[in-house]
């Protein structure tokens, strides 16, 4: 999607391909390497949970390791908290 909401996509060709133009259109995109035999049946849309920018003061070294770890760091500490968090929900139960 483009800054004004309207898409850049031709539905309407979209729309008008078979099935077989899109597999081949698929196989055709160096994008798609790798993934074009995977079962997307039982895929499940995620809908991504609200995030809010926070200061905080952590240890260099925590910091550190993370980013040792490469990009995403941030994400990653996001996701040990939430998996101390789960556990002591669960715990609580």
């Amino acid at each position: 999607m483009i800054a004004n909401s309207e898409s850049k996509t031709d539905w309407a060709r979209v729309e008008a391909m078979t099935d077989e133009e899109i597999e081949a259109a698929i196989k055709d995109d160096p994008d798609w390497e790798g993934w074009e035999d995977i079962d997307w049946s039982k895929a499940v849309w995620v809908v991504p949970r609200v995030k809010r920018a926070i200061s905080i003061r952590l240890d260099s070294d925590i910091i550190e390791f993370f980013k040792k770890e490469g990009p995403g760091y941030q994400s990653r500490m996001n996701d040990v908290l939430r998996f101390y968090m789960e556990s002591r929900k669960k715990a609580a139960e």
